[in-house]
């Protein structure tokens, strides 16, 4: 077939030489010839152009993925170093807060120390003015050698100091400046001496009776220390009351380890808590299994109490033992006037945040059967297994330790370790500075009221004292309760007479 259309053309080419046709003849030939398959047509003469490849179908390309942008790196504000041996608070702390404070002071008087900008960033490898303020600052506290200021380079050493200061303000040991580390780096100097100088009064007025085995708790650290023979031994993560329900300082002794306590609910916190749910889901109580008790010591049926009133409060409430308990399964007993204490919780989640600040004043201790442990060593029978099986086993106990251990709550923003190392934490309830507030206080002695001559007047009767976790005595004759509107009020009134429990877990 190829072979005779080839010879075709030669023929016709022939003709059109010999008949003066000439070759645009030619091309309307082949073109003919082309549309019989015999392939494209040459160029015209004298045409540079190159005949058009037939186009192949170009594979669609799956788009690229877009690059993925690196997670910004996490940085932790508060971080309890577990394996730091050196306590918060300790017989020389007031003494070494002062000098620290005079010492600030002193860096203040001077000019300070350079505050780095607002949106500043730095990690090892940069270069510039801002490294050479940043080992200025650095070295104002003595976190980097004076030696070492005049590098403009972000080299490991810097960072080496960087993890320093932030060892020293609770903050994640990452070298990075940034978030929390460089907000604590733009604190003036005159701030950080109001901060020593305020907690060294704080701790000052306080009278604490050191032991050769007690537990701290700093309150802006949140976290518990169990010392001993001046090394802290233990340390604990812990969750400590709201700006709105602070935690107290508190000075006593642990006198009992609770296994599987029940929980009297607070009058504050029936208030707060209790009668807002209430009025929500008539259920609450049935599901948080709290039940309700009289005067008589009889259970009363929620459904007979108003809950758009604060009546409840003329009852007692009480939550029953168990793992959903408020308390967990172990509460830490240690007797004051603000019926506070440590203890267990159900809902451990907080205790992986920076801002513990959840409680309503008690304090929450992470893995606190360890700190359990630590109280009752001395005790034959009680480590951890045994421990484990009691509270396994469902029954409320009590254990006490071989001796009361002191324990004391302070809030300490800023302070010095044995060491000479300076640290500081946030003002969480704002008190730096604030100008200091009597609070009521249950201890105080009620105004004296005026008698005829020759009176004697009689000591009023000391109010009745509310137990954390006593159980109701059922009465052999149990009385009828009055759910008259004159008498819950009166009741309800009378609840608030001896000091009110304003604190829950």
């Amino acid at each position: 077939m190829t072979r005779g259309r080839c010879m075709a053309g030669s023929r016709m080419l022939g003709r059109s030489s010999r008949h003066g046709l000439g070759a645009g003849f030619l091309l309307v030939a082949l073109s003919g010839a082309m549309a019989q398959g015999l392939g494209p047509p040459p160029p015209p003469v004298g045409s540079f152009q190159a005949p058009l490849p037939a186009r192949l179908p170009v594979p669609e390309q799956p788009p690229r993925p877009k690059a993925k942008t690196p997670p910004a790196p996490v940085v932790h504000e508060q971080v309890v170093a577990r394996n730091d041996r050196r306590p918060t608070v300790h017989p020389e702390s007031v003494t070494m807060m002062t000098e620290a404070a005079r010492r600030y002071r002193e860096i203040a008087e001077a000019g300070g120390w350079p505050i780095l900008p607002a949106k500043a960033s730095l990690r090892p490898g940069d270069e510039g003015d801002l490294v050479l303020q940043l080992r200025a600052r650095l070295a104002a506290e003595g976190d980097l050698p004076l030696a070492e200021k005049d590098n403009p380079v972000f080299d490991p050493a810097l960072a080496a100091a960087v993890k320093r200061f932030q060892a020293r303000h609770g903050h994640t040991q990452n070298g990075l400046v940034l978030g929390p580390t460089l907000k604590a780096l733009r604190v003036p100097a005159q701030d950080r001496a109001l901060q020593l100088a305020e907690s060294a009064d704080r701790l000052a007025s306080r009278s604490f009776g050191f032991g050769t085995r007690y537990v701290v708790v700093n309150i802006p650290s949140a976290s518990v220390e169990a010392i001993e023979n001046g090394v802290v031994e233990k340390r604990f993560i812990a969750v400590v009351g709201k700006k709105d329900r602070a935690s107290p300082e508190v000075e006593t002794r642990i006198t009992n380890v609770n296994l599987n306590p029940t929980w009297t609910v607070p009058v504050s916190i029936i208030k707060k808590d209790i009668i807002p749910k209430m009025q929500k889901d008539p259920d609450y109580l049935a599901k948080s299994k709290i039940r309700i008790y009289g005067a008589s010591g009889g259970e009363i049926d929620p459904r007979l109490i108003d809950w758009k009133t604060e009546r409840a409060t003329a009852f007692t409430l009480r939550q029953e033992s168990g793992a959903g308990n408020a308390l967990g399964q172990l509460r830490i007993d240690m007797p004051n006037r603000d019926a506070v204490y440590m203890h267990d919780t159900p809902s451990k989640r907080l205790f992986l945040r920076d801002d513990r600040y959840h409680s309503s004043g008690c304090v929450r201790v992470e893995n606190v059967r360890d700190l359990a442990v630590w109280i009752l060593e001395g005790q034959r029978g009680w480590d951890r297994p045994a421990l484990d099986a009691a509270i396994q086993d469902g029954k409320r106990r009590d254990i006490r330790p071989a001796q009361p251990i002191p324990v004391i709550w302070t809030y300490l923003t800023g302070y010095v370790t044995p060491d000479g190392a300076v640290h500081f934490r946030p003002d969480i309830y704002g008190r730096d500075g604030a100008p200091p507030a009597k609070a009521p206080d249950a201890a105080d002695p009620p105004p004296r009221i005026a008698q005829p001559p020759g009176v004697t007047p009689s000591p009023a009767p000391a109010p009745p004292a509310r137990s954390a976790d006593a159980r109701p005595v059922p009465d052999t004759q149990p009385r009828p309760e009055s759910f008259d509107a004159t008498g819950l009020s009166a009741r309800a009134a009378a609840a608030f007479r001896p000091p009110v429990q304003r604190i829950d877990p």
